[in-house]
């Protein structure tokens, strides 16, 4: 079985990145009283591999304190610095200045006393059907050649059943999340500190619109609705082919979702089905994503010799996103270098990384890119 973090460290090796952002959710996994000691054997593998042994300086927070029930959110940030970066500042939230980032730290269970970043777990109330919900953020603030920015590590809410999410378009899940994302939004560029330019990136749970897809690829097909005997509540929904001996296409239960054919998921990278990815367009004066030129990256078998298939519990779709504000948009398309070479892709295709196929994007900044923005030609100066 290859180990998930060599995937990772081929993409640093092919990239060569002078700044490294790695945002982790369910770090630990859902069993995190169990998966603990996994996160410190996989935290001393990244910090000590030979992959990176050329980033002399890092940051690394990890959301351990799993039994502050209101405070957990199992979110993990790490940042690597390259020995050839000079002057890089990470922003102190609490004393609003700028530090200058040297040698290799580590922060779990006391997140929230490090002012160094921002953390926050959205309000029950946001998902009241999820008791002990860990979704939330994790704010950075890094300043690199004058240019500042804000590195957010999010996890959305995701679809408690594939049976409501198809009753309404777009759905009530989708609802839930755009609150909690537009909350996130607001607080980013709220008025405690400069506003600079942002990234937002990690599990945002974004689905295509179940009821849109649904009827698209089961166009044809006759609907049977069966209910539980006791409470006549819709437990399954089961298309079959009109004629061709009925055949089933597509089998729709609370954490099922079977569909005869994985192809259309998978086929021109499922770029057919894009049109159905909805849930950014309400954020479009926002927020702005490069083009996906890659397959839905959740729910992929967890099995490890089926690292291209496709679990049926749930409709494939695009849970993992990096998007950004117009301003970032400019810095990274806009340098003033030759070298526009920004890619926007999947990790680790063809193997096992766990349910969802992590996503990255690489890109060059030129020295001073920032200066048009905003007022930052003047943020790193340390007090």
């Amino acid at each position: 079985r290859q180990n998930p973090l060599f995937s990772l460290f081929q993409v640093v090796h092919a990239h060569k990145p002078h700044f490294m952002a790695l945002h982790c959710q369910e770090f630990g996994g859902k069993n995190y009283e169990a998966s603990m000691s996994h996160v410190d054997k996989f935290v001393k593998e990244l910090l000590s591999s030979d992959a990176m042994k050329d980033y002399n300086r890092a940051r690394v927070y990890l959301d351990e304190n799993y039994k502050s029930q209101e405070h957990f959110t199992a979110l993990g940030s790490f940042y690597f610095l390259h020995e050839s970066l000079k002057n890089i500042y990470q922003f102190d939230f609490k004393a609003k200045k700028y530090k200058k980032v040297t040698g290799k730290e580590i922060y779990s269970d006391t997140l929230e006393s490090t002012p160094m970043l921002e953390k926050e777990k959205f309000p029950q109330d946001y998902f009241p059907e999820c008791k002990w919900s860990r979704k939330g953020f994790i704010r950075t603030r890094w300043c690199i050649t004058d240019c500042a920015f804000d590195l957010v590590n999010i996890h959305l809410f995701h679809d408690a059943s594939n049976l409501i999410a198809w009753e309404t378009s777009p759905s009530v899940y989708s609802g839930i999340r755009h609150k909690a994302l537009g909350y996130v939004l607001d607080r980013i560029i709220d008025q405690r500190f400069e506003k600079v330019s942002y990234f937002v990136f990690g599990d945002f749970n974004f689905r295509l619109d179940a009821k849109a897809v649904v009827e698209t690829l089961c166009a044809k097909a006759t609907m049977q609705t069966i209910r539980a005997a006791d409470t006549n509540e819709v437990v399954k929904l089961i298309f079959r082919e009109s004629d061709n001996d009925r055949k089933v296409m597509l089998q729709l239960e609370k954490k099922l979702f079977d569909y005869f054919n994985q192809d259309v998921f998978r086929d021109n990278n499922g770029t057919a089905l894009l049109e159905f990815d909805r849930e950014l367009s309400v954020f479009k004066d926002r927020l702005y994503e490069l083009d996906i030129s890659f397959p839905p990256s959740y729910p992929y078998s967890e099995d490890s010799s089926q690292g291209r298939q496709y679990m049926n519990t749930r409709c494939p779709a695009w849970c993992d996103r990096i998007l950004m504000s117009h301003s970032a948009k400019e810095l990274i398309l806009k340098s003033e270098n030759d070298e526009k070479i920004v890619i926007y892709d999947h990790i680790g295709p063809n193997v096992c990384m766990g349910d969802h196929k992590p996503v990255f994007l690489s890109f060059r900044i030129a020295a001073g890119a920032g200066k048009p923005i905003a007022n930052v030609h003047k943020c790193c100066v340390v007090q």
